[in-house]
């Protein structure tokens, strides 16, 4: 009785070790499948304000600054810099930056919206190099979600906003403003 009991049990078995064999085969021949790397990007622009509205948060007739620097500040959920770069401006004024290695170690303290921001670094502009707090430029301008995301192939970024920032003129004459 033992004995019929063993072949049976055997018999059971057997296929399934079979087939979990066959499984672990097919799974090694089949390429791993690679995973999206998911990317934060923050893009905005960097102005020149104009006299005419110096002491205001207006953009009227401001001047985009090619070559103009930013950073990219973003603090974990301790308080600490978790990230920091500086990126600079294209002809236009406008600044992508892609925040490669940035890491969440908390999956809603850490996220960018809370923990990042922006500030005004420097303007080649020797006539507009003056930091103005427009947009928070100073003290770090917040994020904002835009529901934009950019794909490529095993590539996805999540674009956020900031600003638009601006410096303001090293020489104003008293008439033209206020």
């Amino acid at each position: 009785m033992a004995n019929n009991q063993f072949i049976t049990v055997i018999s059971i078995l057997l296929p399934l070790v079979f087939l979990a064999a066959a499984a672990t085969a097919t799974a090694h021949e089949r390429p791993a499948k690679q995973d999206k790397t998911a990317t934060v990007v923050v893009e905005g622009k960097v102005y020149c304000q104009s006299c005419k509205y110096f002491g205001s948060w207006s953009l009227t007739d401001a001047e985009p600054i090619p070559a103009a620097k930013v950073s990219v500040i973003c603090k974990n959920h301790k308080k600490r810099v978790s990230y920091y770069n500086a990126f600079e401006t294209d002809k236009n004024g406008y600044f992508y930056a892609e925040l490669k290695d940035f890491k969440m170690t908390h999956y809603l303290l850490d996220h960018p919206l809370h923990s990042c921001h922006v500030k005004l670094v420097s303007s080649p502009l020797q006539t507009c190099n003056l930091l103005s707090n427009v947009n928070n430029g100073i003290n770090g301008s917040p994020l904002r979600f835009e529901n934009k995301v950019v794909f490529g192939k095993n590539y996805e970024a999540v674009v956020y906003g900031s600003g638009p920032l601006a410096f303001r003129p090293t020489n104003c004459d008293p008439e033209i403003t206020h």
